[in-house]
């Protein structure tokens, strides 16, 4: 680890930290905060992603729709009229809208070979945002003079690195230049999580090899066909074994860093309670990569 204890990072010129784990349960929340306190770089992988990776993907897809309408498309085609995302650090709506969810396309799915490709376009993108962190490092400091840097990292990023490779190298370049920490939450959060998913559910993310696993399970469960499969039904099906795909794969990402509880990390309201907690984790950290 970058920092080798609790007076090291107190101490420390330059405080970097890379947050992970479910969302929800808050790496952005904090990452707000210390953008917030001044002094501190905030960088988004979703808003990398969303910006500079899939950016024309999310603003294809809206042109594609307008095309479909008259009025829009004469517009579009004189170039009278621009369509682009609004894309902020707290609204990643048009991201998670392009990915989409599969099924019947009167409800708003995907076919499924369409939300495959867009899954893989996903993947290439976030693994880049990924290993973009060290340069936004030096960018950060050196371009803007920001001396602390925090990056809030999206919940699938234990779907695209492997915690066992110890020469895993998105996690040796993040484990290099920063410091990893764990926002672990417990079974009553897991719980919270899923009755907030149930109510309003949304696209994420999955490793492949799981997906296809999900996809082909919930169709022979239902019995339906792809195509008359109700989108917001397979991702709630989905939502709670993702999580428990997840949470061993968190675990294992701990030992390249420290461990915070959502509790812990609920209770900061400054940089200063931040540099706390992380200290406090300091003194008990995970077992070293």
């Amino acid at each position: 680890m970058i920092y080798k204890s609790a007076q090291d990072w107190r101490d420390a010129a330059q405080k970097k930290v890379l947050l992970f784990g479910m969302s929800g349960l808050g790496k952005t929340h904090i990452s707000n905060t210390l953008r917030d306190n001044g002094d501190w770089f905030h960088y988004s992988i979703d808003y990398r992603i969303g910006t500079r990776y899939m950016g024309e993907h999310i603003t294809d897809n809206a042109k594609r729709e307008a095309m479909k309408v008259p009025f829009l498309r004469e517009l579009l085609m004189s170039d009278s009229i621009y369509i682009g995302s609004n894309i902020t650090f707290n609204n990643l709506a048009p991201l998670s809208t392009y990915l989409g969810k599969p099924g019947n396309p009167e409800k708003g799915g995907l076919p499924f070979a369409d939300y495959m490709l867009r899954q893989r376009q996903h993947r290439t993108a976030e693994m880049a945002a990924l290993m973009d962190t060290e340069p936004f490092i030096s960018r950060a400091h050196d371009l803007y003079g920001y001396d602390h840097f925090v990056c809030d990292t999206g919940g699938s990023i234990c779907e695209v690195v492997d915690a066992d490779d110890p020469k895993d190298p998105i996690l040796t370049s993040l484990s290099q230049n920063t410091l990893m920490v764990w926002i672990k939450g417990s079974d009553a959060h897991t719980e919270e999580l899923v009755r907030r998913f149930d109510k309003a559910p949304k696209p994420m993310y999955y490793q492949p090899e799981f997906l296809l696993e999900c996809w082909h399970a919930y169709l022979d469960e239902t019995g339906q066909d792809e195509s008359v499969v109700d989108p917001d039904a397979f991702v709630r099906w989905t939502y709670a074994r993702a999580l428990a795909h997840r949470q061993p794969r968190y675990e294992a990402m701990s030992r390249w860093g420290v461990t915070v509880t959502a509790e812990a990390v609920s209770q900061v309201s400054t940089a200063a309670d931040f540099v706390d907690v992380i200290a406090t984790a300091l003194e008990h950290p995970a077992i070293p990569a």
